[in-house]
């Protein structure tokens, strides 16, 4: 009998021993998540390019916003999102007025009410460019009663058109609508592009682009590119240009092949324009970079040449 009560103590022992352990483990796991979720080890996100993630404090390789804390970076909220887009009167005229108007939707859901985030002061930007890439503009389309989101235009000549719906809905990642349309009226010849064009003037201001590898552009990695600002002839610190949507300067980069957009968000280091991005593939590319002197929009437009990257450093570029 005595040696069975010692067995039965030990056994009580050995089971309390391994549940308090286990318990320890557990709590051990707890006190690492607790840790790790405390300790700064979250996901940082470019609020444009959710795809583009690193640390904090790291910028976004695509079109230089700074890198926020976006845990579900990526992961979105299982919706999909369209922008149903129409023009009153349809067809659009050259030389008369329309509306285009939009209405964020959710795919299987339309009838829902889409909310959307304020991204740089607007809830749309509305890049608009004609099929040559010739002709550029950057509107925004104000929310309606009727749940749109309408702009007033009147296009002057006839052809096609690119339009980009740049958007966020609300709690979901950052979305784009690439519209097609077409124009009826006269059309001009195409535009052709083949060689760079780093310079450009707009009114009194002109911007020259300077890439930091001299004057060679690369596919596949980070790009690091200078914009010398001057005014009337004279280098002007960019510092001193006013805000325009949040920022000192909007550049839109359009590729020629493939007309794909991408928003680039140009710092200001030592009184120039700071850009960094990334081209996927080379090939010509046109650019816009919009700026704001005394309650005035200036746009200068470039022809950005971009030449095959090294393929160690393509190969290593994670694309979108």
């Amino acid at each position: 009998m005595r040696y069975i009560i010692l067995a039965l103590s030990a056994s009580i022992i050995a089971f309390t021993s391994c549940n308090n352990t286990q318990k320890q483990a557990e709590g051990s796991n707890a006190d690492t998540a607790q840790h790790a979720e405390h300790s700064g080890e979250h996901i940082f996100a470019c609020p444009m390019h959710p795809e583009v993630t690193g640390k904090e404090g790291d910028k976004c390789s695509k079109c230089g916003m700074k890198l926020v804390h976006n845990d579900n970076a990526g992961k979105g909220n299982g919706q999909t999102y369209r922008m149903h887009f129409t023009s009153n009167p349809s067809p659009i005229e050259a030389g008369k007025p329309t509306v285009l108007s939009m209405t964020p939707q959710i795919v299987g859901k339309e009838k829902e009410l889409v909310p959307l985030d304020i991204e740089h002061e607007k809830k749309i930007h509305f890049i608009m460019v004609s099929e040559d890439l010739s002709w550029f503009d950057h509107q925004h389309p104000e929310y309606t009663a009727a749940g749109t989101y309408d702009l007033p235009y009147t296009f002057k000549q006839g052809g096609k058109y690119i339009l980009y719906a740049d958007y966020k809905p609300a709690g979901a990642n950052h979305s784009l609508e690439t519209i097609h349309v077409d124009v009826k009226g006269k059309t001009p010849a195409a535009k052709t592009y083949s060689k760079p064009q780093l310079v450009s003037e707009s009114g009194e201001f002109e911007v020259t682009l300077s890439p930091a590898n001299g004057n060679r552009i690369e596919s596949g990695s980070v790009q690091h590119i200078k914009g010398v600002i001057r005014k009337n002839g004279q280098v002007l610190d960019a510092n001193t240009l006013e805000n325009y949507l949040g920022a000192k300067a909007h550049m839109v980069v359009v590729g020629l092949e493939d007309k794909n957009y991408l928003h680039v968000h140009p710092g200001v280091e030592n009184g120039q324009f700071d850009l960094h991005t990334t081209f996927d593939k080379p090939g010509i590319y046109r650019a816009w970079i919009q700026y704001q002197s005394a309650g005035k929009i200036y746009t200068s437009d470039f022809v950005i040449k971009v030449e095959q990257g090294d393929s160690d450093a393509h190969a290593g570029h994670t694309h979108q």
